[in-house]
């Protein structure tokens, strides 16, 4: 059974949002190698659906591949000409979930990364203006210097503004404020943290 995934509404370009998530991971670190198994469980989609859109990928000479034994290895190809501004869009558009997580997931403290706000809603698929920043929200009490910081190298990375806003555990549970209670019923993205990752780097 092939799946299908809708065009996204964080950037239309893009054929699909499955084209645009594995694009991000693959040329977001171009010396990183990447099985089809790490992407299908990065993107959350079919072994046999990341395997169609990598060959499709590979056939326009965006990245490139080697077997080790029966494992098929994915890289970007950096002699590509349209390599580093591909690169470049795919990470403004779908890259958030993985530099947010790189970012923010080595903060002490933290039992929580989401991304809410215009971002969030758009890669839930609801229709709107495209996003012109992203909206972090930790859940813990980590130091706020390091937050900042944080926020600092990834809005270096994304081109784009990052806001960061932080919620202790206690606060996010009881919502006992307006600005809680809309978060919680507003689209939310979580991020796994870089450890739960093998490449180191849903919501309610």
């Amino acid at each position: 059974m092939v799946v299908r995934t809708a065009a996204p509404s964080v950037l239309p370009v893009f054929r699909s949002r499955l084209q645009g998530e594995v694009l991000a991971l693959v040329l977001a670190d171009p010396g990183v190698e990447w099985t089809v198994d790490d992407l299908a469980e990065r993107t959350g989609q079919p072994y046999q659906t990341v395997g169609s859109e990598v060959r499709r990928l590979q056939d326009a000479e965006l990245v490139v591949a080697r077997s080790v034994g029966r494992t098929k290895l994915v890289r970007a190809n950096e002699d590509s000409p349209y390599f580093r501004p591909l690169a470049q869009l795919a990470v403004m558009s779908f890259g958030p979930p993985l530099v947010v997580g790189e970012e923010f997931g080595s903060l002490a403290r933290v039992s929580q990364i989401l991304i809410y706000g215009s971002w969030a809603a758009r890669y839930a698929g609801e229709s709107g203006p495209a996003p012109r920043d992203v909206d972090v929200l930790l859940i813990g009490s980590p130091d706020r210097a390091d937050c900042y910081e944080a926020a600092r190298r990834a809005e270096e990375r994304l081109g784009r503004e990052v806001n960061v806003t932080m919620r202790t555990a206690e606060q996010w549970r009881s919502a006992d404020d307006g600005f809680t209670r809309q978060l919680r019923s507003s689209p939310l993205l979580e991020i796994p943290h870089p450890a739960d990752a093998d490449h180191g780097g849903g919501a309610e």
